[in-house]
Protein backbone atom coordinates (compact mmCIF):
# COMPACT_ATOMS: atom_id res chain seq x y z
CA UNK A 1 0.00 0.00 0.00
CA UNK A 2 1.35 3.61 -1.20
CA UNK A 3 0.34 7.08 -0.77
CA UNK A 4 0.19 9.38 -3.48
CA UNK A 5 -0.99 12.69 -4.61
CA UNK A 6 -4.32 11.86 -6.59
CA UNK A 7 -4.28 13.31 -9.66
CA UNK A 8 -5.80 12.35 -13.73
CA UNK A 9 -3.01 10.28 -14.29
CA UNK A 10 -3.44 8.42 -11.17
CA UNK A 11 -6.98 7.85 -11.55
CA UNK A 12 -7.02 6.51 -15.05
CA UNK A 13 -4.20 3.71 -13.82
CA UNK A 14 -6.08 3.16 -10.88
CA UNK A 15 -9.52 2.17 -12.39
CA UNK A 16 -7.48 0.11 -15.22
CA UNK A 17 -5.78 -1.65 -12.45
CA UNK A 18 -8.88 -2.23 -11.08
CA UNK A 19 -10.56 -3.58 -14.53
CA UNK A 20 -8.08 -6.11 -14.84
CA UNK A 21 -9.71 -7.83 -11.45
CA UNK A 22 -12.94 -8.87 -13.92
CA UNK A 23 -14.09 -11.97 -15.84
CA UNK A 24 -13.03 -10.51 -19.01
CA UNK A 25 -9.38 -11.01 -18.23
CA UNK A 26 -9.53 -14.98 -17.51
CA UNK A 27 -10.31 -16.14 -21.23
CA UNK A 28 -8.18 -19.17 -20.71
CA UNK A 29 -10.81 -20.46 -18.09
CA UNK A 30 -14.03 -20.15 -20.50
CA UNK A 31 -13.52 -23.16 -23.00
CA UNK A 32 -12.99 -25.30 -19.68
CA UNK A 33 -16.17 -23.68 -18.42
CA UNK A 34 -18.04 -23.91 -21.98
CA UNK A 35 -17.11 -27.61 -21.82
CA UNK A 36 -18.29 -28.30 -18.85
CA UNK A 37 -21.95 -26.33 -19.39
CA UNK A 38 -22.43 -28.49 -22.38
CA UNK A 39 -21.69 -31.47 -20.97
CA UNK A 40 -24.22 -31.56 -18.47
CA UNK A 41 -27.06 -29.89 -20.86
CA UNK A 42 -26.34 -33.16 -22.70
CA UNK A 43 -26.03 -35.66 -20.15
CA UNK A 44 -27.95 -33.91 -17.13
CA UNK A 45 -27.18 -36.39 -13.52
CA UNK A 46 -24.62 -38.56 -15.20
CA UNK A 47 -22.40 -35.78 -15.98
CA UNK A 48 -23.17 -33.43 -13.13
CA UNK A 49 -22.16 -36.65 -10.83
CA UNK A 50 -18.90 -37.46 -12.93
CA UNK A 51 -17.60 -33.84 -12.42
CA UNK A 52 -18.70 -33.81 -8.56
CA UNK A 53 -16.47 -36.89 -7.91
CA UNK A 54 -13.65 -35.46 -10.04
CA UNK A 55 -13.60 -31.99 -8.57
CA UNK A 56 -15.17 -32.57 -5.36
CA UNK A 57 -14.05 -36.32 -4.98
CA UNK A 58 -17.29 -37.23 -3.40
CA UNK A 59 -19.96 -39.83 -4.84
CA UNK A 60 -22.80 -39.11 -5.03
CA UNK A 61 -26.99 -40.47 -6.59
CA UNK A 62 -29.64 -39.35 -7.22
CA UNK A 63 -30.18 -40.98 -3.92
CA UNK A 64 -28.01 -39.01 -2.44
CA UNK A 65 -27.83 -35.22 -3.84
CA UNK A 66 -30.41 -33.69 -2.44
CA UNK A 67 -29.96 -32.72 1.41
CA UNK A 68 -32.38 -34.05 3.64
CA UNK A 69 -34.23 -32.49 6.37
CA UNK A 70 -32.73 -34.90 8.54
CA UNK A 71 -29.15 -34.22 7.76
CA UNK A 72 -30.40 -30.03 7.97
CA UNK A 73 -31.64 -31.02 11.10
CA UNK A 74 -28.37 -32.96 12.08
CA UNK A 75 -26.56 -29.93 11.02
CA UNK A 76 -28.56 -27.30 13.11
CA UNK A 77 -27.87 -29.12 16.58
CA UNK A 78 -23.72 -29.21 15.32
CA UNK A 79 -23.86 -25.13 15.06
CA UNK A 80 -23.27 -23.36 18.76
CA UNK A 81 -26.70 -22.00 19.61
CA UNK A 82 -25.36 -18.27 20.65
CA UNK A 83 -24.70 -18.31 16.37
CA UNK A 84 -28.27 -19.66 15.74
CA UNK A 85 -29.48 -16.57 17.62
CA UNK A 86 -27.01 -14.28 15.88
CA UNK A 87 -28.44 -15.84 12.26
CA UNK A 88 -31.55 -15.44 13.61
CA UNK A 89 -31.64 -11.93 14.44
CA UNK A 90 -29.46 -10.78 10.95
CA UNK A 91 -32.62 -12.65 8.90
CA UNK A 92 -35.38 -10.26 10.94
CA UNK A 93 -32.93 -7.45 10.21
CA UNK A 94 -32.81 -8.37 6.43
CA UNK A 95 -36.12 -9.39 5.93
CA UNK A 96 -37.79 -6.08 7.70
CA UNK A 97 -35.36 -4.44 5.35
CA UNK A 98 -36.49 -6.26 2.04
CA UNK A 99 -40.48 -6.27 3.40
CA UNK A 100 -40.19 -2.17 2.53
CA UNK A 101 -39.19 -2.90 -0.55
CA UNK A 102 -41.91 -4.99 -2.16
CA UNK A 103 -44.21 -3.32 -4.80
CA UNK A 104 -47.64 -4.49 -5.62
CA UNK A 105 -49.46 -3.72 -8.75
CA UNK A 106 -51.47 -1.08 -10.23
CA UNK A 107 -53.96 0.14 -12.76
CA UNK A 108 -54.72 3.33 -14.07
CA UNK A 109 -58.58 3.99 -15.15
CA UNK A 110 -59.02 7.08 -17.46
CA UNK A 111 -62.57 8.44 -17.80
CA UNK A 112 -62.32 7.34 -21.76
CA UNK A 113 -62.38 4.31 -19.92
CA UNK A 114 -58.72 2.79 -21.36
CA UNK A 115 -56.66 1.43 -18.31
CA UNK A 116 -52.45 0.84 -18.04
CA UNK A 117 -51.34 -0.84 -15.26
CA UNK A 118 -48.10 -3.12 -13.98
CA UNK A 119 -48.47 -6.56 -12.78
CA UNK A 120 -45.70 -7.53 -10.88
CA UNK A 121 -45.42 -11.41 -10.70
CA UNK A 122 -42.50 -13.42 -8.54
CA UNK A 123 -40.05 -15.86 -10.42
CA UNK A 124 -41.17 -19.27 -10.10
CA UNK A 125 -37.84 -21.10 -9.70
CA UNK A 126 -34.56 -19.34 -8.17
CA UNK A 127 -31.40 -21.28 -7.69
CA UNK A 128 -29.13 -20.06 -4.99
CA UNK A 129 -25.14 -20.67 -5.37
CA UNK A 130 -23.28 -21.05 -2.26
CA UNK A 131 -19.73 -21.58 -2.10
CA UNK A 132 -18.90 -24.58 -0.23
CA UNK A 133 -15.27 -25.29 2.03
CA UNK A 134 -13.46 -22.32 3.45
CA UNK A 135 -15.58 -19.88 0.95
CA UNK A 136 -18.56 -20.97 2.73
CA UNK A 137 -20.33 -17.78 3.69
CA UNK A 138 -23.89 -18.06 5.59
CA UNK A 139 -24.00 -14.53 5.61
CA UNK A 140 -24.57 -14.84 1.82
CA UNK A 141 -26.90 -17.52 2.24
CA UNK A 142 -29.54 -15.11 4.24
CA UNK A 143 -28.78 -12.25 1.90
CA UNK A 144 -29.94 -14.46 -1.37
CA UNK A 145 -32.66 -16.45 0.20
CA UNK A 146 -34.63 -13.76 2.16
CA UNK A 147 -35.09 -11.28 -0.60
CA UNK A 148 -36.65 -14.22 -2.76
CA UNK A 149 -38.81 -15.33 -0.37
CA UNK A 150 -39.81 -11.61 0.63
CA UNK A 151 -40.38 -11.35 -3.57
CA UNK A 152 -42.78 -14.40 -2.62
CA UNK A 153 -40.93 -16.82 -4.86
CA UNK A 154 -42.55 -20.39 -5.15
CA UNK A 155 -39.25 -22.28 -5.10
CA UNK A 156 -36.52 -21.72 -3.86
CA UNK A 157 -33.21 -24.12 -4.56
CA UNK A 158 -29.98 -23.59 -3.55
CA UNK A 159 -26.14 -25.58 -4.35
CA UNK A 160 -23.66 -25.86 -2.58
CA UNK A 161 -20.56 -28.39 -3.29
CA UNK A 162 -20.07 -31.25 -0.22
CA UNK A 163 -17.25 -31.73 1.71
CA UNK A 164 -14.96 -34.53 1.29
CA UNK A 165 -17.44 -36.69 3.39
CA UNK A 166 -20.40 -35.93 1.63
CA UNK A 167 -22.22 -33.36 3.91
CA UNK A 168 -23.02 -29.78 3.61
CA UNK A 169 -21.03 -27.24 5.66
CA UNK A 170 -23.34 -27.06 9.11
CA UNK A 171 -23.29 -23.36 9.34
CA UNK A 172 -24.76 -22.89 5.43
CA UNK A 173 -27.44 -25.03 6.11
CA UNK A 174 -28.13 -23.49 9.53
CA UNK A 175 -28.31 -20.53 7.43
CA UNK A 176 -30.86 -21.90 4.81
CA UNK A 177 -32.92 -23.27 7.19
CA UNK A 178 -33.20 -19.73 9.40
CA UNK A 179 -33.80 -18.21 5.73
CA UNK A 180 -36.70 -20.47 4.53
CA UNK A 181 -34.86 -22.42 1.84
CA UNK A 182 -36.91 -24.85 0.18
CA UNK A 183 -34.45 -27.37 -1.35
CA UNK A 184 -30.86 -27.71 -1.42
CA UNK A 185 -28.54 -30.11 -3.55
CA UNK A 186 -24.49 -31.71 -3.21
CA UNK A 187 -24.12 -29.97 -6.62
CA UNK A 188 -20.71 -26.97 -6.51
CA UNK A 189 -19.24 -25.84 -9.56
CA UNK A 190 -19.74 -24.70 -13.63
CA UNK A 191 -21.76 -28.29 -13.29
CA UNK A 192 -24.30 -26.73 -10.91
CA UNK A 193 -25.04 -23.62 -12.82
CA UNK A 194 -25.28 -25.37 -15.56
CA UNK A 195 -28.00 -27.66 -13.85
CA UNK A 196 -29.81 -24.87 -12.44
CA UNK A 197 -29.57 -23.19 -16.06
CA UNK A 198 -30.54 -25.96 -17.97
CA UNK A 199 -32.17 -28.60 -15.35
CA UNK A 200 -31.21 -32.18 -14.67
CA UNK A 201 -33.16 -35.38 -13.72
CA UNK A 202 -32.65 -34.27 -9.97
CA UNK A 203 -32.07 -30.43 -10.20
CA UNK A 204 -34.60 -28.36 -11.78
CA UNK A 205 -34.26 -25.54 -14.28
CA UNK A 206 -34.11 -21.87 -12.48
CA UNK A 207 -35.85 -19.00 -13.86
CA UNK A 208 -32.63 -17.03 -12.33
CA UNK A 209 -29.42 -18.13 -10.71
CA UNK A 210 -27.83 -15.46 -7.89
CA UNK A 211 -24.66 -16.18 -5.87
CA UNK A 212 -20.99 -15.51 -5.38
CA UNK A 213 -18.82 -18.63 -6.28
CA UNK A 214 -15.03 -19.14 -8.08
CA UNK A 215 -14.14 -17.64 -11.04
CA UNK A 216 -15.56 -20.70 -13.14
CA UNK A 217 -18.86 -20.25 -11.47
CA UNK A 218 -18.59 -16.78 -12.24
CA UNK A 219 -17.68 -17.65 -16.02
CA UNK A 220 -20.53 -20.12 -15.97
CA UNK A 221 -22.61 -17.34 -14.58
CA UNK A 222 -21.87 -15.07 -17.37
CA UNK A 223 -22.29 -18.01 -20.09
CA UNK A 224 -25.78 -18.69 -19.60
CA UNK A 225 -26.72 -15.44 -18.98
CA UNK A 226 -30.21 -15.33 -21.38
CA UNK A 227 -30.87 -18.74 -20.85
CA UNK A 228 -31.85 -17.81 -17.41
CA UNK A 229 -31.22 -14.24 -15.61
CA UNK A 230 -28.85 -13.53 -13.09
CA UNK A 231 -27.95 -11.47 -10.34
CA UNK A 232 -24.16 -10.08 -11.89
CA UNK A 233 -21.19 -11.23 -12.78
CA UNK A 234 -19.60 -10.56 -9.37
CA UNK A 235 -15.75 -9.19 -9.03
CA UNK A 236 -13.51 -9.25 -5.89
CA UNK A 237 -14.53 -7.08 -2.92
CA UNK A 238 -13.23 -3.54 -2.74
CA UNK A 239 -14.20 -0.39 -0.07
CA UNK A 240 -13.72 3.18 -0.71
CA UNK A 241 -13.02 5.13 2.33
CA UNK A 242 -13.50 8.61 1.47
CA UNK A 243 -12.31 10.70 4.65
CA UNK A 244 -11.44 14.61 5.91
CA UNK A 245 -8.82 15.53 9.03
CA UNK A 246 -11.86 14.53 11.31
CA UNK A 247 -11.43 10.35 10.54
CA UNK A 248 -10.03 8.56 12.90
CA UNK A 249 -6.89 6.75 11.57
CA UNK A 250 -7.40 3.20 13.59
CA UNK A 251 -11.04 2.93 12.21
CA UNK A 252 -10.19 3.79 8.53
CA UNK A 253 -7.20 1.41 8.56
CA UNK A 254 -9.35 -1.11 10.49
CA UNK A 255 -11.78 -0.72 8.11
CA UNK A 256 -9.65 -1.02 4.54
CA UNK A 257 -8.17 -4.23 6.19
CA UNK A 258 -11.78 -5.66 6.37
CA UNK A 259 -12.11 -6.29 2.90
CA UNK A 260 -8.18 -6.80 1.86
CA UNK A 261 -8.96 -10.17 3.64
CA UNK A 262 -11.39 -11.35 1.46
CA UNK A 263 -8.55 -12.56 -0.92
CA UNK A 264 -5.69 -11.25 -3.05
CA UNK A 265 -7.43 -9.76 -5.30
CA UNK A 266 -9.98 -7.48 -2.90
CA UNK A 267 -9.11 -3.78 -3.30
CA UNK A 268 -8.44 -1.41 -0.57
CA UNK A 269 -8.77 2.50 -1.28
CA UNK A 270 -8.81 5.43 0.52
CA UNK A 271 -9.28 9.30 -0.64
CA UNK A 272 -8.88 12.02 1.76
CA UNK A 273 -7.82 15.44 1.96
CA UNK A 274 -5.68 15.22 4.65
CA UNK A 275 -2.04 14.40 4.11
CA UNK A 276 -1.36 13.90 7.86
CA UNK A 277 -4.55 11.34 8.06
CA UNK A 278 -2.83 9.14 5.31
CA UNK A 279 0.20 8.63 7.07
CA UNK A 280 -1.15 7.71 9.81
CA UNK A 281 -3.75 5.33 8.29
CA UNK A 282 -0.71 3.85 6.57
CA UNK A 283 0.73 3.36 9.77
CA UNK A 284 -1.74 1.48 11.50
CA UNK A 285 -2.92 -0.61 8.31
CA UNK A 286 0.76 -1.88 8.45
CA UNK A 287 0.84 -2.97 12.13
CA UNK A 288 -2.78 -4.45 11.68
CA UNK A 289 -1.84 -6.49 8.69
CA UNK A 290 0.92 -7.95 10.76
CA UNK A 291 -1.10 -8.94 13.58
CA UNK A 292 -4.16 -10.29 11.86
CA UNK A 293 -5.26 -14.42 11.09
CA UNK A 294 -4.89 -13.82 7.44
CA UNK A 295 -2.32 -11.26 7.42
CA UNK A 296 -0.36 -13.39 4.00
CA UNK A 297 -3.47 -12.32 2.13
CA UNK A 298 -4.49 -8.70 3.41
CA UNK A 299 -0.64 -8.11 2.29
CA UNK A 300 -0.63 -9.41 -1.04
CA UNK A 301 -4.13 -7.36 -1.34
CA UNK A 302 -2.82 -4.42 -0.17
CA UNK A 303 0.49 -4.65 -2.38
CA UNK A 304 -1.25 -4.71 -5.54
CA UNK A 305 -4.88 -3.40 -5.30
CA UNK A 306 -4.02 -1.13 -1.89
CA UNK A 307 -3.73 2.84 -2.45
CA UNK A 308 -4.07 5.92 -0.35
CA UNK A 309 -5.01 9.29 -2.61
CA UNK A 310 -4.29 12.58 -0.94
CA UNK A 311 -7.08 15.37 -2.94
CA UNK A 312 -6.17 19.02 -2.52
CA UNK A 313 -9.64 19.04 -2.10
CA UNK A 314 -12.95 17.09 -0.76
CA UNK A 315 -15.07 18.27 -4.22
CA UNK A 316 -12.30 16.26 -6.17
CA UNK A 317 -12.16 13.27 -4.03
CA UNK A 318 -16.09 13.21 -4.31
CA UNK A 319 -15.79 13.51 -8.02
CA UNK A 320 -12.90 10.33 -8.02
CA UNK A 321 -15.32 8.33 -5.41
CA UNK A 322 -17.71 8.57 -8.15
CA UNK A 323 -15.60 7.92 -11.16
CA UNK A 324 -14.54 4.53 -9.71
CA UNK A 325 -18.04 3.72 -8.50
CA UNK A 326 -17.18 1.67 -5.61
CA UNK A 327 -18.68 -1.61 -4.21
CA UNK A 328 -18.79 -0.20 -0.74
CA UNK A 329 -17.93 3.62 -0.20
CA UNK A 330 -17.32 4.37 4.02
CA UNK A 331 -17.74 8.49 4.67
CA UNK A 332 -15.50 9.56 7.28
CA UNK A 333 -15.70 13.43 7.62
CA UNK A 334 -17.35 15.40 9.87
CA UNK A 335 -20.53 15.63 7.31
CA UNK A 336 -20.71 12.52 5.94
CA UNK A 337 -24.85 13.32 5.48
CA UNK A 338 -23.69 16.27 3.20
CA UNK A 339 -21.20 14.09 1.84
CA UNK A 340 -23.44 11.39 0.41
CA UNK A 341 -26.06 13.93 -1.45
CA UNK A 342 -23.16 14.33 -3.61
CA UNK A 343 -22.12 10.68 -4.25
CA UNK A 344 -23.83 8.92 -7.54
CA UNK A 345 -22.13 6.31 -8.04
CA UNK A 346 -21.65 3.19 -4.81
CA UNK A 347 -22.87 -0.28 -4.25
CA UNK A 348 -23.41 0.61 -0.29
CA UNK A 349 -22.58 4.19 1.18
CA UNK A 350 -21.57 3.59 5.53
CA UNK A 351 -22.26 6.76 7.17
CA UNK A 352 -20.23 8.01 9.84
CA UNK A 353 -17.39 5.96 11.91
CA UNK A 354 -19.60 3.97 13.87
CA UNK A 355 -21.47 2.51 10.34
CA UNK A 356 -17.79 -0.24 9.32
CA UNK A 357 -18.50 -1.58 6.65
CA UNK A 358 -18.77 -5.58 7.98
CA UNK A 359 -22.32 -3.89 9.83
CA UNK A 360 -23.56 -4.40 6.27
CA UNK A 361 -22.23 -7.91 5.25
CA UNK A 362 -23.97 -9.66 8.21
CA UNK A 363 -26.22 -7.54 10.31
CA UNK A 364 -27.77 -4.41 9.33
CA UNK A 365 -30.43 -5.52 7.04
CA UNK A 366 -29.34 -3.95 3.41
CA UNK A 367 -28.40 -6.32 0.96
CA UNK A 368 -24.50 -6.96 0.57
CA UNK A 369 -24.68 -8.62 -2.56
CA UNK A 370 -23.43 -5.35 -4.38
CA UNK A 371 -21.95 -4.28 -7.85
CA UNK A 372 -18.13 -4.21 -8.23
CA UNK A 373 -15.62 -3.30 -10.78
CA UNK A 374 -17.26 0.16 -11.42
CA UNK A 375 -20.43 -1.61 -12.38
CA UNK A 376 -22.02 0.41 -9.39
CA UNK A 377 -22.58 3.41 -12.07
CA UNK A 378 -25.30 1.70 -13.60
CA UNK A 379 -26.18 -1.78 -11.39
CA UNK A 380 -27.76 -1.74 -7.82
CA UNK A 381 -27.80 -4.25 -4.65
CA UNK A 382 -29.50 -7.12 -5.26
CA UNK A 383 -33.03 -6.69 -3.22
CA UNK A 384 -36.58 -8.01 -4.15
CA UNK A 385 -37.38 -6.79 -7.43
CA UNK A 386 -34.30 -8.75 -9.24
CA UNK A 387 -37.24 -11.61 -8.32
CA UNK A 388 -40.04 -10.38 -9.48
CA UNK A 389 -40.97 -9.72 -13.30
CA UNK A 390 -42.69 -6.71 -14.43
CA UNK A 391 -45.79 -7.27 -16.76
CA UNK A 392 -47.68 -4.34 -18.46
CA UNK A 393 -51.50 -4.02 -18.79
CA UNK A 394 -52.82 -2.25 -21.34
CA UNK A 395 -56.80 -2.22 -22.37
CA UNK A 396 -58.48 0.18 -24.39
CA UNK A 397 -62.31 0.96 -24.81
CA UNK A 398 -63.82 1.48 -28.09
CA UNK A 399 -63.97 5.19 -27.64
CA UNK A 400 -60.24 5.02 -26.14
CA UNK A 401 -59.21 3.52 -29.38
CA UNK A 402 -60.79 5.45 -31.67
CA UNK A 403 -59.63 8.79 -30.25
CA UNK A 404 -56.13 7.22 -30.40
CA UNK A 405 -56.16 5.68 -34.03
CA UNK A 406 -55.88 7.65 -36.80
CA UNK A 407 -52.35 8.33 -34.40
CA UNK A 408 -51.87 4.69 -34.56
CA UNK A 409 -52.40 4.39 -38.21
CA UNK A 410 -49.95 6.82 -39.57
CA UNK A 411 -47.25 5.64 -36.96
CA UNK A 412 -47.29 2.24 -38.25
CA UNK A 413 -47.14 3.25 -41.68
CA UNK A 414 -44.22 5.75 -40.87
CA UNK A 415 -42.51 2.51 -40.01
CA UNK A 416 -43.68 0.55 -43.30
CA UNK A 417 -45.52 -1.69 -41.27
CA UNK A 418 -48.50 -2.10 -42.80
CA UNK A 419 -50.02 -5.33 -41.15
CA UNK A 420 -49.48 -3.43 -37.53
CA UNK A 421 -51.86 -0.59 -39.18
CA UNK A 422 -54.18 -2.73 -40.38
CA UNK A 423 -54.40 -4.42 -37.74
CA UNK A 424 -56.02 -1.00 -36.42
CA UNK A 425 -57.93 -0.17 -39.42
CA UNK A 426 -59.89 -3.37 -39.49
CA UNK A 427 -61.34 -2.50 -36.05
CA UNK A 428 -62.31 0.75 -38.12
CA UNK A 429 -63.82 0.22 -41.63
CA UNK A 430 -65.79 3.46 -41.98
CA UNK A 431 -62.12 5.42 -41.83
Amino acid sequence: MRIERLNQENKTALKEMLEKRSTNHFEEYEKTVQGILEDVKKRKDEALFEYTKKFDQVVISKETVRVTEAEIAEAMTQVPSEFIGVLERAAENIRTFHEKQKRISWMDMKEDGSILGQKFTPLEVVGVYVPGGKAAYPSSVLMNIIPAKVAGVERIVMVTPPGRDGKVNANTLAAAKIAGIDEVYKAGGAQAIAALAYGTESIPKADKICGPGNIFVALAKKAVYGQVSIDSVAGPSEILVLADETADPLYAAADLLSQAEHDEMASAIMITTSSELAEKVLKEAERMAGELERSEIIRKSLDQFGMIFVADTMEEAIEAANEIASEHLEILTKDPYEIMTRIKNAGAIFLGQYSSEPLGDYFAGPNHILPTNGTARFFSPLNVDDFMKKSSIIAYSYEALEKAHKDIIFFAKQEGLTAHANSIQVRFPEG
